[in-house]
Parts: C-alpha cells; structure tokens; sequence
C-alpha cells in the first residue's frame, strides 16, 4: 500500500505505471505531422451558461475564457446523454446509448454499468501508439476490485488515481481512492473529517505526470469531479461574502476551482516547454444539476438553452467545449454539430492511428490544424435517459415525465425528443410522445411543431427507433487473450490470443509475443508471425505453456503483445492476466479444513468463516452431528455447492461421511441433494439421495495422481431451501 506522500513525490514502486507497460515511443512524426501530446479535462454537471465565453456574468472562469478566445469554441457541442455514466461511457468508447455498453446510471449496483474486454477505449487506441497515458479523478465504472476488465488500467490506462465507482465519487473527502488496482488509504478523511479535498489531489498528480513524462508522447485525462453535488469546497472565495445560500456560494467557488485547474495545468505544460506540442481539450458530462440546494437559474447555468440535467432538451445535454493549442489551433468559433461520441476518432487523427471502425464518432481533427479544413460531422444525434432522478426544474421541463423512458435525436435543425409511457422502451411508436423543434429558430425549444410537420417527425422518429440496438457485437479491435482460469504448477495448459484488426485500413507486420513469469517453458503452436491483416480481419496464435512443479508465487502474470504497421505507424496492443496460484498440495496427511481451497461457492463452516481457509490454526473446521453423533471437523454446503482442493497428484485417498446434519435437520426434514467427489475430470463418487431419516454415507475413494480434488453437492430433485449437506471428517491420506 502507498502513501500520499509517496504518491505525491513519485517515490512509490512502480509510480507512474501501471500493469501494463505502454509501447516504446516511436518516431515523433506520423505522415508528416508531429504527433502532439492530449490533455483532456472533463467536468461534471457544468451547464452550458457557466463558463464566461459562453455567456457567464457572475461567476469568474478568466483562464478558461482565455482558452477560448486563443483556441476553437465549439458552440453546438453535445454529451451523449443527459447523466454522466452513458455519457462518460460514450465519450470514452465512441459509442453512443444506443450502442454502448453503458446506457444507463447504476441503480446501487457498480456491476451494472462495467465495461468488458473489447469495450475499446481511445487510452487504448492511443497507447497502441506509444502514448504513456494516465486518468486522474473519477472513472465511475464497475466494482471496487483492481484486476477487472472494468478497471481504468484494463481499459487502456497506465495510470489511474480517483474514485472507481460512480457512488463514491459522489464524496469529496473520501477515506481512501484508488491508485491502480490498490486502495490508498486516506485516514486523515475519516469520520467526517475534511482534512484532504480529493479534488486536489488529482490536481497535483496530473501536473506530476506532466513533469514525469515530458520527454515522451503522454495522454493526460483528469476528470474532477467538481462542481457535483454537494457543494463542497475548501474554500467558497471569492464567493464567500456573497447574500446567497452556502450552496450556491460553493457551488461556484467549485466553477471557479476548475478554472484555477485548468490554469495549472497551462502554466505547467509552459515551464516544461510543452505549449507547442500539446492539445489541451476542455468539456463537461452534462447540463448543470440542481441538487444539494444549488439553484443553477442563479448563474444561468444553461444559457439560452432550456433543461437540466436528465433532460433531453439542448440544457441537458449541450456542453461546453473548448479545443485549445497555440500556433496549432486556429482561434475561432465553429458551429459544427458535435458530439463527445467525436473524441475518440479525433484523438486517434492526431496520434496518428486508426481506430476502430464499429463507432458512432467522426473525427473533427482537421478543425485543430494551423490550417483547418471541413470536418463532416455526423449524419445525426443520438440521446437516451432513463434514470431515477427525479429533480424539481428537470421534472417540471420534462412536464412530469421524467422517469419515464426518453429519447432524443438531432438532424442538422431539426430536433424530436419522444417520451415512453412509463419505463420500457420497447412500447409501439404511437405510444410514445413526440415534439418538434426547429432549433434555428427556436433555441429554447419553446415551440412543438410534430403536428406542422408530420413527415420530419416521422423521420426522426425512424431515426430513433433504429438507434437502438440491444445486443452489439464489436469487430474486435487490438488484441484478445484467452486464459484459463485456473493454471496449476507442472500441468500444460494452452494459450490463445488473437489480433484483431477493427480499423479501415490494412496492418502488416502483424505479430503476437507472449511473456510469461520466469522459469515457464512456452511452445507455440501456431506461428506468432501473423503478416498483413486486412480490414476486419482477425488471426490468433495459440502456446503450450507449463508452470514449475514447485512455485511460491502467489500471482502470475501473463502478457500478450500484438505488433503490427499500420499508415507507417507502428502499434502495439498489450492485454494482461494476473492469475492466483493455487496453494501448494498437501504435505502431510490433513483435514480438508485444515487446507487452503482454490475456489468455493456456497460454503460456509471454515469456508465462510475464513475466505483465505488454511490460515487459521488446526481446528478451526465446523463440528458436525449426524443422527447424535459428533464429528470434530467438517466443511458444510448448501446445493448446488462446489469446493476444489489442490492436491499436485500427492494424495492417495479420500475419506470423509457425507448427509443431511442434525443441524440442517432440525430447520426441516424436506432437505434431499446428491454428493459427488471429483479427482481431476473422474467422477470417482456418487452418493446416493441424501436425507436426514436415512443418514449419511460414508465416502472412501482413491485419488491418486489427481491435482485437483472437487466436492460436488446437488439438488436431489428441483431443490429447496433446506438442502444443507456436511462433509464430516472429510480427510486426505498422502499414503
């Protein structure tokens, strides 16, 4: 575990770097352009109204309006919904609600909304390309676990610091964040304690990254997650003397904290003689929010638009963005119809890599040159909600519809927003209800015209209706990696990975090289010189590997690298296993509970008591009672029911009494399963149907030469709750 402080000096292992290493950096240039370094800053719930260069009078943002009258305003920019996890989803993806694989916010459940392996990233795309890329603050996606596919260092980052799922990042001071895949403990925060505002601390890691690799093309995203309700704050200046409620005074000192940010951020990229090599983009999730007291019309928060966060109406969802690189980006104004599906596409032009084809997103990057051409935008623009907010102004613009099912589209002027009658999207169309507006002419969208025209609405409504796709299947794009969950020492094992080629042009070169944990032999079966990959295409190499007989490791690590040339560029995607050893077999004659176990599902006894089992001393195994009789030791399990041992082929025999306990018994007699013993992939013992009036059975098989050793309990019949099996005395003899 870290430190702040040794986060904060970089002289943590490992610091700035994560599981994955990023490929060298390559040649500085890619078809004659130099590629530039990205930061990229994304706020959350800043309306479009709250920055001075699009309308602001109270609240102060002169770093931020300086970016924009030196850089691109983007004034017809939009999220790609109205809360933040589908629109962080489809900023990061290219994908929109429709297609993406987050639609929704979470309902309680972080797993809801997780991306998977092959839910490509532009930190993905971009480090294919040897950028060192880092996300410092809110990421808001998956469970509170490091080694997952929805962990920000699986899905393309090398470095990540903040909050890794949407709750939590709901708190300010919180007691600890993430860095990478370990918890960094923040005991000043405990309690209600305030001592570390975590927004800082991002702070000061970003323009650490920026000093540590300056040498070196870098991708930079931080993610504050200011001003998010509450409006909590350090400090409310200059806003503190202010006749207004606490919450709207931190509200916007919040807005103004952003800009200082942004102003740091600047000013570090000019000490280390970046401004000249570096993009620097600038945007927020959604429409500003009024929770927590804060009163968005005080500030104008949406501008001229009207809505809210959760609304569908351009104040929901048009954001600020601001495209900011001197002697690179043009200053100016553009009205190009935008959408955050966009960035991942633009971000790949500039690095010079093509991503993948399968996205919603086109690139603006030719907007960003010192001599800009037209950049076509999408055909239209495609938003969903459904949430469970239910807040005051956005209820009140949504006409009492807000939790229901909505969805909207843009189409050059033309804007339909339709409402479901209640949650479910799959009602017929003449269900839901439909509005018109024409937004050049009616900005606020204050007039309906589905009834003057009939033929635009069904149109749109076409558009809308075949927006939505329930189940996406992805090209593939970058590498793939097949694993086994569970290797054990001295057994071969086959390995499959595969390159995937989800880009619009031809790869060559292609290659894939597997590393694997010192003293593991590999063989390939397949050659690892794949050659040219068209369009889509996918190839795979596949290896024998086998780990040592005797290993005190606790994890492996196996890592897959796929080479190849693309438009001259060269790329390389990296995907990574950490894969927990088993525990070594037994040494000496021993109780099973006495034992560690690999897996276990619906265990209790040792097994519940103990997760890590065999840590504990001799004797901690659950007593047990068949018809009176005790049994010191024993594991019990509830159908269906599955505990796997490693034995490493040392064991000879099993013994153990298997049944219905005393226990179990008591709670009601209707409890009936079948138990199973398993050596490797032999089925060695069946019981026969297992009740309480007819007691258990005993058990006594060889198992010799087996590595694994799986206890099995099954329902007898459909199941019920009362099928509470016990294996007492359950032992293994080495002779």
């Amino acid at each position: 575990m870290i430190t702040r402080r040794q986060l904060l000096t970089g002289t943590a292992a490992g610091l700035g770097a994560a599981a994955l290493p990023s490929a060298a950096a390559a040649e500085p240039t890619t078809t004659g352009r130099p590629r530039p370094n990205i930061v990229l800053v994304l706020v959350d719930d800043l309306g479009y109204g709250e920055l001075g260069a699009y309308g602001q009078r109270t609240i102060a943002t002169p770093r931020l309006d300086r970016l924009a009258a030196e850089g691109l305003r983007f004034t017809d920019a939009y999220s790609a919904a109205a809360v933040c996890a589908p629109s962080r989803s489809a900023l990061l993806t290219g994908l929109h609600a429709g297609h993406g694989p987050v639609r929704n916010n979470p309902g309680g459940d972080p797993d809801s909304i997780a991306f998977s392996d092959g839910d490509t990233t532009f930190a993905e795309v971009l480090r294919a390309r040897g950028y060192r890329t880092g996300l410092f603050g809110k990421w808001g996606f998956g469970p509170e676990r490091g080694d997952q596919p929805s962990h920000p260092n699986a899905r393309g980052f090398d470095e990540f610091l903040g909050y890794l799922t949407h709750g939590h990042a709901h708190d300010y001071y919180p007691s600890y964040l993430w860095h990478n895949g370990e918890r960094l403990e923040l005991p000043e925060n405990a309690g209600s304690n305030t001592a570390t505002f975590a927004p800082d601390l991002f702070q000061e890691r970003a323009l650490a990254f920026v000093r540590a690799h300056r040498s070196e093309p870098f991708l930079l995203v931080v993610t504050p997650n200011l001003p998010h309700a509450p409006s909590d704050v350090p400090s409310q200046e200059p806003y503190a003397d202010e006749d207004w409620p606490s919450a709207d005074r931190g509200h916007a000192a919040q807005v103004t904290r952003v800009d200082t940010y942004v102003g740091e951020l600047v000013d570090e990229l000019a000490a280390q003689g970046l401004l000249d090599s570096t993009v620097l983009l600038f945007t927020s999730d959604n429409g500003p929010h009024e929770e927590g007291g804060s009163d968005p019309d005080r500030f104008d928060a949406n501008g001229p638009l009207t809505g809210y966060k959760r609304n569908l109406h351009e104040g929901g969802v048009r954001v600020p963005l601001l495209a900011w690189a001197p002697g690179r980006i043009r200053p100016g104004v553009t009205d190009r119809i935008t959408q955050q599906t966009d960035l991942l596409p633009t971000l790949a032009d500039l690095a010079g890599v093509p991503g993948p084809r399968d996205i919603d997103g086109r690139s603006f990057g030719s907007l960003l040159q010192p001599r800009p051409t037209a950049a076509p935008a999408q055909p239209y623009l495609y938003f969903w909600r459904l949430d469970n907010g239910n807040t005051r102004r956005a209820r009140a613009v949504d006409d009492g519809r807000l939790q229901r099912a909505a969805e909207a589209v843009r189409e050059g002027n033309w804007k339909a927003i339709r409402w479901a009658p209640g949650r479910d999207r799959t009602v017929p169309d003449d269900q839901w209800q439909v509005e018109l507006y024409d937004l050049a002419r009616d900005l606020g969208e204050t007039t309906d015209l589905a009834a003057a025209h009939p033929e635009v609405t069904a149109r749109l409504v076409g558009l809308l209706r075949g927006s939505w796709v329930d189940e996406v299947t992805r090209e593939g794009y970058g590498v793939e990696f097949d694993v086994p969950e569970l290797l054990l020492p001295g057994v071969t094992h086959q390995l499959t990975a595969t390159l995937a080629n989800g880009s619009t042009v031809p790869w060559t070169g292609a290659r894939l090289v597997l590393s694997v944990p010192p003293g593991w032999s590999v063989v390939p079966t397949t050659s690892p010189g794949l050659g040219r990959l068209a369009p889509g295409a996918r190839v795979n190499t596949t290896w024998r590997v086998r780990a040592p007989e005797r290993t005190t490791a606790e994890q492996w690590l196996l890592t897959v690298a796929g080479h190849a040339v693309a438009r001259d560029a060269p790329l390389t995607f990296r995907a990574a296993r950490r894969v927990t050893a088993p525990p070594p077999p037994p040494t000496t004659d021993a109780y099973l509970s006495d034992l560690p176990w690999i897996t276990a599902t619906n265990g209790w006894g040792p097994v519940e008591r103990d997760t890590s089992n065999g840590k504990q001393p001799a004797g901690d195994g659950t007593p047990i009672s068949f018809g009176g009789t005790g049994y010191a030791k024993g594991l019990g399990v509830h159908s269906h029911s599955e505990v796997t041992y490693h034995l490493g082929g040392r064991v000879a025999r099993f013994t153990s009494v298997v049944g219905i306990d005393d226990f179990s018994a008591r709670q009601s007699s209707r409890g009936n399963t079948i138990a199973e013993v398993w050596a490797d992939d032999r089925l060695v013992h069946t019981s026969g149907v297992l009740r309480a009036a007819t007691g258990p059975e005993p058990v006594d098989v060889d198992v010799r030469g087996a590595r694994l050793l799986r206890l099995v309990v099954r329902a007898a019949d459909s199941g019920n709750s009362f099928n509470h099996t016990s294996w007492a005395d359950a032992y293994v003899r080495l002779g």
